[in-house]
């Protein structure tokens, strides 16, 4: 059983930083990919970027190089270190699991609310 939960969410004005971090209680760390998504009030959920157990990196095209995915497989913690930050990064932030793998269960975080002001 993989259970996620998110931190490091909180306010911060524009041009800001953040590190999202996202504890994996399952076993087996990163077994299927890890993701992050995100969700903007009135919007459908997005995904952010993904990395593969061996740290194959993905990013959406709309985040301009402002983001960066991370893992420490040791502590069984993901990250999302967030610069740069836009008031449109304002949204929900979901940690997740095995998303992008056919054959996977999904699993997901509960999320954590990044708010970014002008």
């Amino acid at each position: 059983q993989v259970q996620l939960v998110e931190s490091g969410g909180g306010s911060v004005q524009a041009g800001g930083s953040l590190k999202l971090s996202c504890v994996d209680s399952g076993s087996i760390f990163n077994f299927c990919g890890m993701e992050w998504y995100r969700q903007a009030p009135g919007k459908e959920r997005e995904l952010v970027s993904t990395i593969t157990r061996a740290g194959i990196r993905t990013y959406a095209d709309s985040l301009q190089g402002r983001f960066i995915i991370s893992q420490d497989k040791s502590k069984k913690t993901l990250y999302l270190q967030m610069n740069d930050l836009k008031t449109e990064d304002t949204a929900v932030y979901f940690c997740a699991a095995g998303t992008r793998v056919s054959g996977c269960r999904p699993y997901w975080g509960r999320g954590t609310q990044v708010t970014v002001s002008s």
